[in-house]
């Protein structure tokens, strides 16, 4: 099972922005996520800045909306260019819709879990995605800690998928780092975002390196 380590522009210099994509190029993509206040309590990038982003950056760009009005918005984000856009469940009434939409634009298209959110609706929708995530944080900052809680949701989704078949990764996002990949990595992860672990280190490209390591070493 393939390894993609994805780091979090969320840990960047957003000042610096494609100085620091530049210095993520060993990354599988880059993680962008966009949070409009609503949904959750902090506010980020917009359409305009995932257009530029798409200019300047050399690893494909996987667009996480946090965002209310998400059926209206996300078809949008798919526009870009964007190698895979993922929302969250609890912001549509229309998964499946949406999903179909986003794949019809050429993206990937991903569902976003939150920790309280359970799983169990969504496991007969699993050949509709092409990505879940499971937050393993409160989506809305980067820097928390690592939701041990959130292990036997992954645990189930990856025993579902398998005995699917489904082409599906399966991403964990929040308080990812040298020791909580492998945590993720034993409950079934293949997709890992990465933030404050690789931007706040210095060496972000030594980072993913490690990282990707630690989570080879775990193979499921």
């Amino acid at each position: 099972m393939a390894v993609r380590i994805n780091p979090s522009i969320l840990a960047a210099d957003f000042v610096n922005l494609e100085r620091d994509i530049a210095r993520i190029e060993s990354a599988d993509l880059v993680h962008v996520d966009v949070m409009d206040n609503h949904f959750v309590p902090n506010l980020t990038f917009g359409l305009q800045m995932v257009e530029r982003l798409q200019d300047v950056s050399a690893r494909p760009l996987d667009v996480h909306l946090m965002i209310d009005h998400v059926d209206r918005w996300a078809p949008d984000y798919a526009r870009t260019g964007a190698y895979s856009v993922t929302f969250h469940a609890e912001a549509t009434e229309h998964p499946v819709e949406l999903a179909r939409t986003l794949r019809g634009l050429g993206a990937r298209a991903g569902i976003a879990l939150k920790p309280g959110t359970d799983v169990e609706a969504y496991l007969p929708l699993l050949a509709e995605f092409d990505q879940v995530l499971v937050m393993t944080v409160e989506p809305g900052f980067g820097g928390q800690e690592f939701m041990l809680s959130t292990m036997p949701k992954l645990r189930r989704l990856r025993d579902a998928v398998d005995k699917s078949g489904a082409d599906l990764w399966l991403q964990v996002d929040g308080g990812v780092d040298l020791r909580t990949i492998s945590i993720a990595r034993d409950a079934g992860a293949d997709t890992f975002v990465a933030g404050s672990a690789v931007f706040r280190s210095g060496h972000p490209a030594e980072q993913i390196a490690l990282l990707r390591a630690a989570a080879e070493a775990h193979g499921h």
